[in-house]
Formats: C-alpha cells, sequence, structure tokens
C-alpha cells in the first residue's frame, strides 16, 4: 500500500486524488492533508477518509478542529505543510497547492527523502534549477500531475530519451481561443473562468486564457524530462483529446490520448508504470468526429513567447515572472485591472528587472518579493 501525504487537499486536483484513492483503497492510504481555509471541504473530506494528521492555513481554525477532532493532529500556516512534507512517514507527496507557497513542500519532501507527484507548477518554473540539484543529490523522483506533462510521461515509457527529436505539448487556447486582441479589452471574470474542455481552480483558468500556463508548462518540462528548449514545441489543439506527444528521431510521433479528466494523470503519477482500472468516461473518436491543431500565436498571447525567453535566459527571470503573474491574475480575478494587464504587468516585470542567478533559496525569495512588488505597485498606479 502506497502510503500518501495530500497538499491543497480541498482543491480541483486534491479532491480528484481522493477520488482516485477511494476507487483503490487496497492500493493507497493518505497520511496526512493539507487544506487552506475551506474547512467545510476539509469536514467533508473527514467523513470520507481516516486521517492523523492535518495542517490548515489560519492558527484559528486549527484550534477549533483540534476540539472537533481530538483524534487527529493538527497544524497551521505554512510551517504546517513543512512539517506534513517533511517529518511524516509516507512514500509519495502528492503537491496540490496552488501558487509559489507550493516550492518548498516540493524541496523539503525531496530532502527529507520522498518522491513528489507534481501539480504545482510554480516549484519548476521558479526552482527548477534547485528541484533538479536536491533530486540528484537525494535520488528522489517527480512524477507528473499535469495532463501534458503526463502525456509526454507516458509517450517516453519504453524509449531512450536521447533519441527524442522534440516534445510537442498541446493547448486548448483556454476561454479565449477564438476572441481578437480587440475583444479581448473588455473581457470579465466571468467569461475568462468558463474554460471550454477542462474544470480547474480559478488562478490556473485565468492563466490559461492568456496561456500564460502553457509558458509556464514549457518551462516545466524543460526541468521534468532535461529537455532544452529549442526541442520544445506549442501546438494549439482545442479539443484537448491529445494531451502532448514526442517525437522521436526516426520521426516516430507518440501521442497520448484520452477525455479531459485529471484523475487519469493524477492515478498514473501514483501507479506508474504499472496502469489500473479507472472509473471515467471512456474517449469515443467516432462522436468526436475530427481532431484541429495550429500553430500558436504569440503575438496574440506574448507570454507564451515570454515564457520560452525568461527559460532560456535563466536564472531569476522565471521567478520574477511568476510572481508578478501571481499578482496580476490575483488582481483581474478581484476586478482591480482588466484582462490585457496580466501582460502589461508580467512582461514589465521581466524586462525591468536585474538578473540574478538562481543558486539559493535565498536568492528565489529575493526574485519572487521582487515580482510580486513590481506588479502591486503597477495595479496601484490604477486604482
Amino acid at each position: 500500500m502506497k502510503r500518501l501525504v495530500i497538499l491543497g487537499a480541498s482543491g480541483s486536483i486534491g479532491m480528484q486524488t481522493i477520488d482516485v484513492v477511494l476507487q483503490h483503497p487496497a492500493d493507497f492510504c493518505i497520511r496526512a492533508l493539507g487544506v487552506g481555509r475551506n474547512i467545510a471541504c476539509l469536514e467533508e473530506i473527514l467523513k470520507k477518509i481516516d486521517v492523523s494528521v492535518v495542517s490548515v492555513q489560519k492558527e484559528e481554525d486549527a484550534a477549533m478542529l483540534a476540539e472537533k477532532y481530538p483524534d487527529i493532529r493538527f497544524y497551521h500556516g505554512e510551517a504546517g505543510l513543512l512539517t506534513l512534507a517533511a517529518s511524516m512517514d509516507y512514500d509519495v507527496l502528492v503537491n496540490a497547492l496552488v501558487g509559489f507557497a507550493g516550492f518548498m513542500p516540493t524541496l523539503k519532501a525531496i530532502e527529507s527523502g520522498h518522491d513528489v507527484a507534481l501539480a504545482n507548477k510554480e516549484t519548476l518554473v521558479c526552482g527548477g534549477a534547485l528541484i533538479e540539484k536536491a533530486l540528484d543529490r537525494y535520488g528522489r523522483r517527480l512524477y507528473p500531475i499535469d495532463s501534458e506533462h503526463s502525456a509526454i510521461f507516458q509517450a517516453l515509457q519504453g524509449n531512450d530519451i536521447s533519441s527524442v527529436r522534440r516534445l510537442i505539448i498541446t493547448a486548448s487556447g483556454g476561454s479565449f481561443r477564438n476572441k481578437t486582441r480587440e475583444e479581448l479589452k473588455d473581457v470579465t471574470v466571468e467569461q475568462a473562468l468558463a474554460h471550454p474542455n477542462w474544470s480547474m481552480g480559478a488562478k490556473i483558468t485565468i492563466d490559461s486564457a492568456d496561456m500564460m500556463n502553457k509558458g509556464f508548462e514549457v518551462i516545466e518540462a524543460h526541468w521534468l524530462f532535461r529537455m532544452p528548449y529549442e526541442k520544445i514545441d506549442v501546438l494549439m489543439h482545442p479539443e484537448s483529446v491529445i494531451h502532448s506527444m514526442v517525437e522521436y528521431c526516426d520521426h516516430s510521433v507518440m501521442a497520448q490520448m484520452g477525455v479531459p479528466d485529471m484523475r487519469l494523470p493524477i492515478q498514473y503519477a501514483l501507479t506508474a508504470p504499472k496502469r489500473c482500472e479507472l472509473q471515467e468516461e471512456t474517449l469515443d473518436l467516432a462522436a468526436i468526429g475530427s481532431l484541429h491543431f495550429s500553430r500558436p500565436d504569440t503575438e496574440r498571447f506574448p507570454l507564451l513567447a515570454l515564457a520560452y525567453e525568461a527559460g532560456k535566459k535563466g536564472g531569476n527571470l522565471c521567478a520574477v515572472m511568476n510572481a508578478a503573474n501571481e499578482a496580476a491574475n490575483l488582481a483581474f480575478r478581484q476586478g482591480r485591472i482588466p484582462f490585457l494587464m496580466i501582460e502589461d504587468i508580467v512582461i514589465g516585470a521581466v524586462r525591468e528587472c536585474t538578473w540574478d542567478p538562481m543558486d539559493s533559496v535565498d536568492a528565489l525569495l529575493e526574485a519572487d518579493a521582487w515580482g510580486t512588488e513590481y506588479a502591486l505597485t503597477k495595479i496601484e498606479e490604477v486604482q
């Protein structure tokens, strides 16, 4: 039985991970959960599974829950997440946290001798060099949960990565894939959150709408598969049936296909290379009828081009980019800035920051703080 710690358990990926566990009670058990402020969701989860340790965001919630659930040990805040990641006796950390907050738990899990099933993009976007170093030092592994990276991971099975010609990451185009730049000026938060294919959290759905998310996935692929950016392509594919592909040196292309359901990549991250039954919709290609592909328009989606630029230059640029994006994304969701201003802020942050090497956690924290402060200053200017 594989023992799991799930961080971000009340989010979309966390809840679907729990569903996978409940489908395979003989194969998995959950040792600990990390949630944020959604205490109502946590209590619903506790009706379904038994855990001995939980971390929540707020100290007062931890105190209240400790009285209500005397058999469970409660922690809180960032320290609580790090305690779960570093101190629990378990096999795999499922990191489904959103944002930069996911980096340190990933690092602590690796340093304490654990593998990580990773859904938190920011871990590799911001600190890929530090994570790569830790993986090599401690002999641990990352298992990708993102559907695109899971597809690549699956298409690589049984093949020599040195024979790979390129990785092809597919992109749905998000909520605004059919809108012009002029039409994007006045889009609403509600429109941006209406993703045509996937059910995801609010932050990642906005990132999909401006394709910052796809840029992040390019950077993730670089670190996960140790592949140069010149060998990573993005292909628009609105149906989201092919989740990504690998082209080999003989021009054979291996594609992983499936319905857009995150439980499949979650389960494979936990069982690879073994495959298990999964209760989900079956892919019906006859019903779909046809699949479409096109090249991405980086003038319409400039954040995708920016991610390639920042990734190739390295250093602190990706961390600055991520921090500025987190702040701008939130400001848009709060109705404080228009949609296209997200791009202005993120591009400005990368252009105006001073390049520094990414050689320590302190350097990472400095880059994150700089990018956040830059974005907040720009946001305040339009208030």
